[in-house]
């Protein structure tokens, strides 16, 4: 009697993580769950630039939906003929309105700001590289005060207890408390980037017989900057948005002047969103040209334009 046949055991799909299974008779019943597969649609970088904006599209959207919808809920009434007067007034010619003189506040704050930050940012980093032990010790007590510390309570005691005793008016109190601030970051950006650079540059600079001072201006410098350019992008961006803070100390900035606004005609959704989309202007396009400025030091300009193209 012959025996028999054993039963062959049915194939059933087997899910998937995203990774596919080494055996090759598992690939062919290998079946990706539903999210795995919009992951991979979402993070794929092959996918044409239309899907992009379609996608961003979307997000934005269902952004501005829900943002109405929540208004709406609110009993909120849109009153933008009457904010976008506070931009540009154009009865009897075109004048800056409060937001952009209040902009133009801020640009002169973080400009100022940012300068400074990076003097004292490369004086910390060179002071905690030093040989010097009382300069290093200085170093290391500026960073850990000043990066564990909040900008609003270092604004507070610069503009209430420090100048009064020396006498600075309220912008330059501003600026110092931001200077310190955004310097003590920017001053390990700048210690990572020198870091960064291989040991045998120091060697070749000691073997032509270069200072210590001539090694790092004609060989570590050059060569750190085109490692601390994308971080110190981000830094150039916090400053920009961490200068609304000088609002607490009286300074009209386009923070100050849109809570001035607010407060006399009430147009609080309008006006914030005014100034959300200005910030955003102003931190995108010190990102693109900082985008820019990295392609050139790194590829040259022709790269730059075909890259671009």
């Amino acid at each position: 009697m012959n025996p028999m046949p054993a039963a062959v055991p049915e194939e059933r799909a087997v899910e998937c993580d995203g990774s596919m299974p080494r055996d090759a008779a598992a690939k062919g019943r290998c079946r990706v769950r539903l999210p795995v597969r919009i992951w991979r649609a979402v993070t794929d970088a092959r996918r044409p630039w239309a899907v992009d904006m379609m996608l961003y599209l979307a997000v934005m959207t269902g952004v501005v939906w829900f943002t109405l919808r929540g208004t709406e809920q609110l009993g909120y009434h849109w009153q933008w003929h009457r904010a976008l007067r506070y931009l540009a007034d154009t009865r009897g010619g075109w004048h800056a309105g409060p937001l952009l003189q209040g902009l133009l506040v801020t640009f002169k704050v973080s400009a100022v700001s940012l300068v400074l930050a990076a003097v004292i940012g490369l004086a910390a980093v060179l002071l905690r590289l030093s040989r010097s032990v009382v300069g290093r010790a200085l170093a290391v007590c500026y960073l850990e005060t000043v990066r564990n510390t909040p900008l609003l309570i270092q604004l507070f005691v610069m503009y209430f207890v420090v100048a009064p005793l020396t006498g600075m008016d309220r912008f330059f109190s501003a600026v110092l408390a931001l200077s310190l601030f955004e310097g003590a970051y920017i001053s390990e950006i700048i210690r990572a980037g020198i870091q960064a650079v291989p040991a045998g540059q120091w060697e070749a600079a000691r073997s032509l017989g270069l200072t210590r001072a001539a090694t790092y201006r004609k060989v570590v410098l050059p060569q750190a900057l085109g490692h601390v350019l994308p971080p110190l992008t981000g830094q150039m961006v916090t400053l920009v948005k961490d200068s609304a803070l000088v609002s607490t100390i009286a300074i009209y900035d386009l923070t100050m002047q849109a809570q001035a606004i607010i407060a006399e005609t009430f147009l609080v959704f309008e006006i914030w969103f005014m100034v959300a989309a200005m910030y955003l202007v102003v931190t995108l396009s010190l990102s693109l040209l900082a985008q820019r400025l990295e392609c050139r030091l790194r590829t040259g300009s022709k790269a730059c334009r075909k890259a671009a193209a």
